[in-house]
């Protein structure tokens, strides 16, 4: 299915009453000069334009059709469309599957009316091409002609409105909302706006991920076009999530998922609506950044300062100057200027355009990810900005000499006025308006740049229905045990029993200090289920009897000596992405620190590793207050056990824990002391 007519349409039929006039007066006041064919069964004229009186009375078939009458109606208009071999049709009406069980049949009727003609919607505003002026947008906007700038795909109308309202300077080319996605989803969307010359980089507004294998995939297309996609997504807390659910049927997601999808594919990932606009103005001006050494300048002691506070929270490193480097920009400042990273270069040269351009060209030249120079400039109403200019040609200048990548920084966006961010992006500067924000849009671009610098993981695993809910069974430890053990996943020596006449006889063969535990029992610990350090047959005896009235299955098994950590490994189900692992600390600390990362599958040692060393008990794996350090590569051969085990039975698997998994000292290995899985027999 081709949207291409649909994106870039010289004819649009807009269908309906006042939101279809608006869709002209938009089209109008943007300059758009395809022909608009306005139809009404009644009116004359629309917005000063003769009418037709149907679909099929039109000249010929719209490259699109802008759809803006009642949802019934909508149905029996897009079928008309279809048949006249029309380019693709934006349904504005509410009122489908985000409405109900009666909304999502009149939504599968719309869709079979459709059939192989692309549609955007329903319950969605539109469309606007920004590059070709064409507005498929019932609603005023902000935007404006571009020549090339970024796409911006959201998931809510009202945000998309808010921003075409930016007044950063970030051109755009193209914004789209999506609204139901019958036909045109995330992932459609990321892959033809990235297929498109006038994109420079794609800016997501996600509120769920329907298709993630889909996603992943359009992901990577645009990766090898070379367009970074940057995301901000809400439903992070549990009323988020019910806001979300409730205005747009669609699935928010696991957040902890969905960061994963992005960690794993390169898609930078930002927490502000701010720092989405920043981080596309960096990746338009600069594309990605290879990493994170960074550089910083002001003429105040005070705006660094700020700055090198808000870096205190990123990957950055405000990279020390070597001697030789020092001593040349020591050479064009004032004898009192201290040279460092953060700069102060102080006021002395402020109106010096020629002094400023040698500080600015000597201080940037040294290899940096990206330079920030920081200008605070006036408001424009009350104030000049004539005593600035010196200081912004001489930045100007000093980028033209070194082709660094150069970011001016307002510490405050009112201290960015628009024209001035417009006029910096001109000669290849980004502007940023705002420190927090700004740092955060320069570390997505450099997670993006970073991510690229890597092979991709394999594709994520295709989500699988499990074989026969009715037929899951939970398996007790010494089943599940089992199962793990038979994927190379060391378990303590054990026997089991079904009762205390039997110990001696099962613990021959066994070392001491050994552990009883009543098998089939959920929380074991707080039922009494587990005897620990048991020092001989009659200790043994004794603790299975006392847990009799437990169970009639019991695990003896060797306890586990000379631990340095102790995590979790979790395999849970997700409708959307299908079973992933959980890892985190283990142990008591499992509900107390709620400390874990979500991993995708298949996952890789890689990303194992760096997930284990991002928990916020790592320091443990460390040689944390003279400890030994963790067996941490055992660690990841576990995980990945795990991994393999989960993969060949995808379809099979409800959920698997795996807690303590326990590391010993490194070089002496893992094991598991406790198990539960939850399997399609």
């Amino acid at each position: 299915m081709s949207f291409a007519r649909l994106l870039q349409p010289r004819s649009i039929a807009i269908i309906g009453g006042r939101e279809a006039e608006e869709v002209i007066t938009q089209c109008r006041n943007s300059g758009y000069t395809g022909e608009l064919w306005p139809v009404h069964p009644k009116k004359e004229q629309v917005a000063g334009l003769d009418v037709y009186r149907s679909v099929k009375d039109l000249p010929s078939a719209p490259d699109v059709a802008y759809v803006a009458v009642n949802r019934n109606l909508t149905i029996s208009v897009v079928e008309e469309l279809a048949a006249i071999g029309a380019g693709g049709a934006i349904c504005y009406a509410t009122g489908f599957s985000e409405s109900g069980e009666e909304g999502q049949l009149l939504e599968k009727e719309l869709l079979q009316a459709s059939g192989d003609m692309p549609l955007l919607g329903p319950n969605c505003y539109g469309l606007i091409n920004y590059a070709n002026q064409a507005v498929l947008w019932p609603d005023q906007h902000g935007g404006e002609k571009v020549e090339s700038g970024v796409a911006l795909i959201t998931q809510s109308s009202n945000v998309a409105v808010n921003l075409t309202m930016q007044q950063r300077g970030l051109p755009v080319s193209y914004i789209v909302s999506l609204g139901n996605k019958v036909k045109f989803d995330l992932h459609d969307a990321i892959r033809e706006f990235a297929k498109q010359d006038t994109v420079t980089a794609i800016g997501l507004y996600i509120e769920g991920i329907s298709d993630p294998v889909s996603f992943e995939k359009a992901v990577r297309f645009a990766r090898e076009l070379g367009k970074p996609v940057v995301a901000i997504k809400s439903g992070r807390s549990d009323a988020a999530q019910k806001i979300t659910m409730s205005h747009t049927a669609s699935l928010a997601g696991t957040d902890d998922l969905v960061n994963a999808l992005f960690t794993r594919n390169g898609v930078g990932r930002v927490y502000s609506m701010e720092a989405l606009i920043e981080a596309l103005k960096v990746l338009h001006v600069h594309g990605v950044l290879p990493g994170y050494k960074l550089s910083a300048m002001s003429p105040s002691g005070g705006d660094g300062a700020l700055v090198a506070d808000a870096l205190d929270n990123a990957p950055f490193e405000l990279t020390e100057l070597p001697a030789e480097h020092k001593a040349n920009i020591q050479k064009t400042v004032h004898e009192l200027v201290t040279v460092s990273n953060p700069f102060d270069y102080q006021l002395f040269d402020w109106l010096d355009s020629e002094r400023l351009t040698e500080t600015y060209t000597a201080f940037i030249e040294q290899t940096f990810d990206i330079s920030i120079c920081i200008f605070d400039y006036p408001r424009e109403d009350r104030c000049t900005d004539k005593d600035w200019m010196p200081a912004q040609q001489a930045i100007i200048d000093a980028v033209s000499r070194t082709s660094a990548k150069v970011a001016v920084l307002a510490t405050m966006p009112e201290c960015m006025p628009e024209k001035t961010a417009k006029f910096l992006m001109s000669k290849g500067i980004v502007p940023l308006s705002g420190v927090n924000a700004g740092i955060e849009g320069l570390k997505a671009a450099a997670d993006i740049g970073k991510a690229w610098q890597e092979p991709l993981p394999a594709p994520l695993l295709q989500p699988q229905a499990q074989t026969n809910e009715l037929s899951v069974k939970l398996l007790d430890e010494a089943e599940a045990k089992q199962k793990i053990s038979d994927y190379g996943l060391a378990v303590p020596r054990n026997n089991i029993i079904n009762s205390g006449d039997q110990v001696a006889s099962a613990t021959e063969n066994l070392q001491f200090p050994l552990v009883a535990k009543a098998l089939g029992v959920a929380h074991k610990t707080e039922m009494g289920a587990v005897k620990l350090n048991l020092k001989s047959v009659e200790e043994v005896t004794q603790a299975v009897n006392s847990m009799s009235h437990l169970s009639t299955r019991f695990l003896i098994e060797e306890m586990v000596d000379e631990v340095v950590a102790e995590i979790i490994i979790g395999v849970v189900r997700d409708e959307q992405f299908g079973p992933y692992l959980v890892i985190g600390a283990g142990g008591i600390l499992v509900e107390l620190m709620r400390d874990s990362r979500s991993l995708l599958l298949p996952v890789s040692r890689e990303e194992v590793i760096d997930a284990l060393q991002r928990l916020r008990s790592a320091a443990l794996f460390n040689g944390f207050r003279g400890r030994p350090k963790a067996d941490l590569d055992a660690a990841a051969d576990a995980i990945i056990s795990v991994a393999h085990f989960v993969e060949e039975n995808a379809n099979k698997i409800s959920e698997l824990d795996i807690n303590p998994l326990m590391i010993k000292a490194s070089g002496n290995g893992v094991v598991a002391a406790d198990a539960l899985l939850s399997i399609s027999e």
